[in-house]
């Protein structure tokens, strides 16, 4: 590639990250910017009666590019933000909002599509470009299209300032994460700790230049003290730290309380000018869900379902505290901890031994095989520059042909968002060049290789893995050939988590999670003991974890269902005072007043999920059922592994993206409507 071409220019098929540079993002993107207006100004100009081939298919092309390069740059921005990665995405996120706001106020691009809608064409197209023409009114109606004149500059600032209050808020939270430290230095206080954990903070503190043990607020760091470490006093530390981070408890440029506020009169404002009574009735009008009142009926009945069995998981946990542990008084930092405990004695099962089964290699290929028998395609290491070293790179590939790729990156580090998310690269689509491929990114933040061995997984972390996989599956094994439908894109919100919660179950299955082991220091298989411990220990406090979810996917739909007077920020103490009236309603375990969970709530502020939580217990119905397919069809031969339902998985489900609604691909895949046994069968709550 030449010296003088920007990589985010560049029409080679992979991105040149070893190429770029923060400084290629101004020029870059305000050239695509350009671009993208000279050509809806030419093609509104157009005189000839719009339709698809003039009209459609060379704007959606034309987005395309600023679409792949900026996102390029959010990607960044998440996974190695960097004091100069920062200042670059912060430059240019008002100029890209800007665009987009500008771009969906355009009355005369609206008037286009509304044009083809009504015109003769548009019974010509075929269904799935029907739909994406509907889904574009839609969507212009919800970006302020229709709205008065005097109301779209005060529209698209509010636009303008979420996308930027969205960025504070994520650098806000990975800020006081990062900032966080506390150095053990009597090796008495790492009593309890698996062995990786200490080497690991041993490792870190050499790193700072420091003695003893250094530990974090990231997870791999954080978790294991939480379950595993005798020292209450390290845990109450630890948990303190985590539960104020972000907050008015530390520096006030990092404290998330005004940016909250500020986000949720915002959104307020934005939903009455749109002619809503309040934001969560804007959100649910692309998703399955009809209303809120039909959401909070769905999560107080699983609510109601779940409390019989969480208040005996919470009974059994504080007897057990007290008369085994000498805790009389279970405080929230005693909660994993006791938890651990009761399930090791429970179930003689601990994750810590189970890890030790998992390595990495093993995991990955075992992960592959179950892809590859599902869904007859093959996953082949592939080349191509990538951000880290440690991120590897593959080729995805059915009956030879290349059908996408996908970048691998596993494991924690500074300057890295933290959890576990698919992002598009690059969709499928077909272009005047021909067949566009999609690519993923699959990010992870798993504990790396300690020493000179590799790394290992917790269960949990590979259902974290096999989690996010499901996304990436959904964006990669489409066949839909128009990009607003193409894999994940155009997928209501509150079912585009079931591919990713259906790849979950997989990881319960004996052959599956057997052909995935091989002990760090022996090689030795898992054994069937150990396995049947995990398997009686699956349910262990799945009353209580329901709840969990229930409290935070409820606080959401109320938080965004309130109705405020006036356009002033939100206060902190009734958003702190909601949960509280959440909790009282439907949660068992209660933290202490200074905890400050809305301010890492980093789902519904800054991400995809305001008013959305709930879609992950909504999805997990359609997920639960659908995964009951395969298991009425391969209970009979020992192994849920049947390629005949994955082939049916793949066509209706997969296959066919966001081309038709999600309750008519269910439909097609189980040919009936959603049942909720198989969730509450999977979770232990059978009546």
């Amino acid at each position: 590639m030449s010296a003088t071409v920007n990589p985010l220019l560049d029409p080679a098929e992979f991105i040149d990250f070893a190429a770029l540079r923060p400084e290629h993002v101004a020029p870059a993107i305000r050239q695509l910017i350009d671009e993208n207006r000279a050509l809806i100004e030419a093609r509104l100009a157009d005189t000839d009666a719009p339709c698809w081939e003039n009209f459609v298919q060379p704007l959606t092309e034309g987005g395309e590019r600023l679409n792949r390069a900026w996102g390029v740059v959010g990607h960044l921005h998440s996974v190695m933000d960097t004091p100069p990665w920062r200042e670059a995405y912060n430059a240019l996120l008002p100029e890209v909002a800007a665009f987009y706001a500008e771009q969906g106020q355009n009355l005369a691009l609206y008037a286009k599509y509304k044009a083809i809608h009504d015109a003769p064409c548009f019974g010509s197209l075929d269904p799935v470009r029907q739909r994406i023409i509907e889904q574009s009114l839609r969507d212009f109606r919800l970006s302020g299209a229709e709205l008065p004149e005097v109301d779209k500059p005060r529209f698209k600032a509010i636009q303008e300032e979420l996308s930027a209050l969205a960025a504070k808020f994520s650098e806000n939270l990975l800020d006081a994460t990062s900032a966080w430290t506390h150095t053990v230095h009597d090796e008495a206080g790492l009593s309890g700790l698996p062995e990786e954990a200490i080497r690991a903070a041993r490792e870190a503190a050499e790193r700072a230049g420091q003695d003893g043990w250094l530990f974090t607020l990231h997870m791999p760091s954080y978790l294991p003290v939480m379950q595993y470490a005798d020292d209450r006093a390290l845990r109450e530390t630890l948990y303190r730290a985590h539960a104020t981070r972000a907050s008015e408890f530390g520096p006030a440029e990092r404290d998330n309380g005004p940016v909250i506020g500020r986000i949720l009169a915002l959104r307020s404002e934005q939903a009455r000018l749109l002619g809503y009574r309040h934001y969560a009735e804007v959100s649910l009008v692309p998703k399955m869900a009809r209303s809120v009142d039909e959401v909070t009926t769905f999560l107080r009945e699983l609510a109601r379902r779940a409390r019989p069995y969480a208040e005996k998981d919470l009974t059994e946990l504080r007897a057990f505290a007290a008369a085994e542990l000498g805790l009389a008084e279970l405080m929230p930092w005693d909660i994993p901890y006791a938890a651990e405990k009761l399930r090791k004695a429970r179930y003689d099962f601990s994750e810590n031994e189970l890890r030790r089964y998992l390595p990495e290699p093993r995991v990955i290929a075992g992960l592959f095989g179950v892809i590859e028998t599902l869904f007859g395609v093959s996953i082949v290491e592939d080349r191509a520059p990538v951000w880290n070293p440690d991120v590897r790179f593959y080729r995805v590939e059915r009956e030879g042909s290349g059908i996408g790729h996908f970048y691998l990156d596993l494991y924690a580090r500074t300057g890295k968002r933290g959890g576990a998310w698919m992002d598009s690269a690059r969709s499928r689509a077909r272009l005047s060049a021909g067949t566009q491929t999609p690519v993923a990114y699959l990010v992870c933040n798993f504990p790396g290789p300690v020493g000179t061995d590799p790394a290992t997984f917790t269960h949990n972390d590979v259902l974290t893995l096999f989690h996010e996989f499901g996304h990436g599956l959904h964006h990669l094994l489409t066949e839909v050939d128009e990009l607003a439908v193409s894999g994940i894109h155009g997928v209501e919100w509150d079912a585009v988590e079931l591919p990713s919660q259906f790849m979950e179950n997989f990881c319960w299955e004996w052959d599956v999670l057997h052909g995935m082991t091989a002990h760090v220091q022996t090689g030795e298989p898992l054994p069937r003991t150990l396995y049947d411990r995990l398997l009686a220990a699956r349910n262990f406090h799945s009353g209580l974890q329901m709840l969990r979810q229930i409290e935070f996917a409820l606080f959401d739909l109320l938080l965004h269902s309130e109705e405020p007077a006036a356009t002033e920020p939100v206060s902190v103490e009734a958003v702190l005072a909601l949960i509280e009236t959440v909790r009282r309603e439907v949660a068992l375990i209660h933290p202490p007043a200074w905890h400050r969970f809305p301010h890492g709530f980093a789902h519904i502020f800054a991400g995809g999920y305001a008013a959305g939580y709930y879609s992950y217990k909504w999805a997990e119905v359609l997920s639960a059922d659908a995964f009951a397919a395969f298991e009425e069809a391969g209970g009979s031969q020992g192994s849920l592994l049947d390629a005949a339902t994955g082939a049916r998985f793949w066509r209706e489900i997969l296959a066919v993206g966001g081309s038709r609604p999600a309750l008519d691909s269910f439909r097609a895949f189980r040919g009936r409507d959603p049942q909720i046994d198989a969730l509450l069968r999977h979770s232990g709550m059978e009546a």
